[in-house]
C-alpha cells in the first residue's frame, strides 16, 4: 500500500481540480438565473471534499517518485475516478438519466469519444453544455500528457520509440513531468482560443463557438446542436474545424517545434505525411463515388466527403451530413477507417498512423527476407531502427485491439443488438470516435435508446481503448501485485 500512495495522492489532486472545474458550468447556470448551478455546486462539493480527504491521507505522497508499478496503477485509476466523478453533474440533473447513462455521457466525454446519450441539445441548459465541453477539453489535455510523458515510460504499443530527454528509464521516474505537462497546457490553451476566435469570425455565436473549439481540438465531437456541424450549414465554420480537427490529431510535440520556428517540422514526419495521404485518398474516393452515384458536382461532394472522412479518422466525431445515404462503399469506407485513429501523441484515438508504420515496416522486412535470406532488410520508422522490443509491442497492442473488439461485439449481441450495430459501435468505442453506423448509432442517431447494459459495457470500451489496452490488462495479472 506504501508504494501506491503517490498515485493515490495524485488521483486526489486530479479529484479536486475536478471538482474546481464543474464550478465553471456552475458560475455560467449561474449568470444566466438557471437554477441548475445548484448541481453542479453539489458536484463540486462532494468531488472536491473526496479528493480532499484522499490528498490527506495520503499526504507526502506527492513528494515521492513513480515506480513503473505505481505509474500503471495512477493511470487507470486517474481515469476510472475521474470518469466516476464527471458523472455527478449529469446524474443530479433534470435529464431523467439513469446511472447507466449518467456514467456513459461522462466516460465518453472525458476520453473524447463524443458518444451520447442526450438529445433535445439545441434547448438544453447552458450548464450541461459546457460541462460536456469541458469534459472533452480536460480529456484531451490529460491524452496528450498520457500519450507522450507516461506511455513511452511503460513500453506500450511501441511508443518507447518516441522517448524523449523528459522521461527518465529508471524505476523512478517522470522528475521532468510537471514541465512537460505546463508546456503542453499551454500549446493546448493558444491553440483553443485560435480556434475560437477562427469560429466566431466565421459566423458562430461566441457561446457556441467557445464549445466547439474545446470539442474541436480536443478531437472529442461534442455539439450543442442535435445536427452538430450540420446545423449551421456553413463552409467556413466547416473549413475552420476540419483545419482544427487535423491539428488535434497531429502529435503535439511538433506543434511545440513549429512554434519554435521549426515550420517545415511537419512535412520531414513521416508519420505526418502517412496521415495526410490516408486523408486525401480517402476524401477523393468517396467524393468520385457520391457524385458517380447520387448525381452531385463533385466540387459540392468534395468538403461535404473531406469534412466527414477527416472527422471519423481523427477520431472526432463531427457530422455535417448522415454518411449512411452516400451508399455501400462509402459506409464500408467510414467503417474501417474508424480503427485508423491520428498521430501519436495527439488528442485523437484508434489504432494510431505510427503502429500502422510499425507493422508495414515489419512486414517489408519479412518479405525482403522471403525472397532474398542473405539481403540485408532492416526496418524503419522516420529513420530509427525499429527494435524487436518496439515491433513485439505494436504487435501486442493489435492483438489486445483485436480482442477487445471481438468480445465487445459479442458482448453487444448478446443484449439483441443488431451486427451493424454491434459491429460499428465496439469499433467506435474502442477507438474512441464517436459515431457507429446505422440507424441507431450513426451519424443522425444517438446511444439513447441501447439497453443499460450495452452502455456499460461500451464505457468500458472507451476506457480500455484510451488507456491503450495494456494499462487494464497488466492489473489483472499476477504478476502485478506480487511483491
Amino acid at each position: 500500500m506504501t508504494e501506491f500512495r503517490p498515485a493515490l495522492y495524485i488521483v486526489g489532486f486530479l479529484l479536486l481540480a475536478l471538482g474546481a472545474a464543474m464550478l465553471v458550468p456552475a458560475v455560467v447556470d449561474f449568470a444566466v438565473d438557471d437554477i441548475d448551478w445548484h448541481l453542479f455546486g453539489t458536484s463540486a462539493m462532494i468531488t472536491g471534499f473526496t479528493g480532499g480527504c484522499l490528498m490527506f491521507s495520503m499526504r507526502g505522497g506527492g513528494d515521492e517518485r513513480l515506480s513503473l508499478r505505481t505509474a500503471f496503477l495512477l493511470t487507470v485509476l486517474s481515469w476510472a475516478a475521474v470518469s466516476a466523478f464527471a458523472a455527478l453533474p449529469f446524474l443530479l440533473s433534470n435529464l431523467n438519466l439513469s446511472t447507466a447513462d449518467a456514467v456513459f455521457e461522462a466516460v465518453s466525454g472525458i476520453t473524447t469519444t463524443g458518444s451520447t446519450v442526450l438529445s433535445g441539445l439545441d434547448h438544453m441548459h447552458l450548464g450541461i453544455l459546457v460541462w460536456r465541453s469541458l469534459l472533452q477539453w480536460i480529456g484531451g489535455l490529460g491524452i496528450i500528457v498520457m500519450a507522450i510523458a507516461l506511455l513511452p515510460i511503460l513500453r506500450i504499443g511501441g511508443m518507447q520509440l518516441f522517448h524523449t530527454e523528459s522521461s527518465d528509464r529508471s524505476e523512478k521516474p517522470f522528475p521532468r513531468l510537471r514541465q512537460v505537462a505546463g508546456a503542453f497546457v499551454l500549446l493546448y490553451a493558444v491553440l483553443t482560443l485560435t480556434c475560437a476566435v477562427a469560429l466566431w469570425l466565421a459566423g458562430m455565436g461566441p457561446f457556441d463557438a467557445i464549445n466547439h473549439a474545446m470539442t474541436t481540438l480536443s478531437t472529442g465531437g461534442f455539439s450543442t446542436h442535435d445536427a452538430s456541424i450540420g446545423a449551421y450549414s456553413s463552409r467556413a465554420i466547416e473549413s475552420v474545424i476540419l483545419v482544427f480537427m487535423i491539428l488535434g490529431a497531429i502529435t503535439f510535440t511538433l506543434h511545440l517545434r513549429a512554434v519554435r520556428g521549426d515550420f517545415i517540422v511537419y512535412f520531414r514526419d513521416s508519420q505526418v505525411r502517412w496521415f495526410v495521404a490516408v486523408l486525401s485518398a480517402a476524401s477523393l474516393t468517396v467524393a468520385i463515388w457520391i457524385t458517380l452515384t447520387h448525381n452531385v458536382p463533385f466540387l459540392t461532394a468534395l468538403p461535404d466527403a473531406a469534412f466527414n472522412i477527416v472527422s471519423v479518422v481523427t477520431t472526432t466525431g463531427f457530422a455535417n451530413a448522415d454518411y449512411m445515404l452516400w451508399g455501400a462503399h462509402a459506409v464500408a469506407v467510414f467503417y474501417f477507417l474508424t480503427f485508423v485513429g491520428g498521430c501519436t501523441g495527439s488528442t485523437s484515438g484508434g489504432m494510431k498512423i505510427f503502429r500502422f508504420q510499425v507493422i508495414y515496416a515489419v512486414a517489408r522486412q519479412h518479405l525482403m527476407r522471403l525472397i532474398a535470406p542473405h539481403r540485408v532488410a532492416i526496418a524503419r520508422v522516420q529513420g530509427s531502427i525499429i527494435e524487436e522490443s518496439v515491433a513485439l509491442s505494436v504487435l501486442g497492442f493489435f492483438f489486445f485491439y483485436a480482442l477487445t473488439f471481438a468480445v465487445i461485439s459479442i458482448l453487444l449481441s448478446l443484449f439483441g443488438l443488431d451486427p451493424l450495430t454491434a459491429l460499428s459501435g465496439a469499433a467506435s468505442a474502442i477507438g474512441n470516435v464517436g459515431p457507429g453506423l446505422g440507424p441507431l448509432i450513426g451519424p443522425s442517431g444517438n446511444f439513447s435508446s441501447l439497453p443499460d447494459g450495452a452502455k456499460w459495457v461500451l464505457a468500458a470500451g472507451m476506457l480500455l481503448g484510451r488507456l491503450e489496452f495494456v494499462t487494464v490488462f497488466a492489473l489483472l495479472t499476477h504478476a502485478f501485485w506480487r511483491d
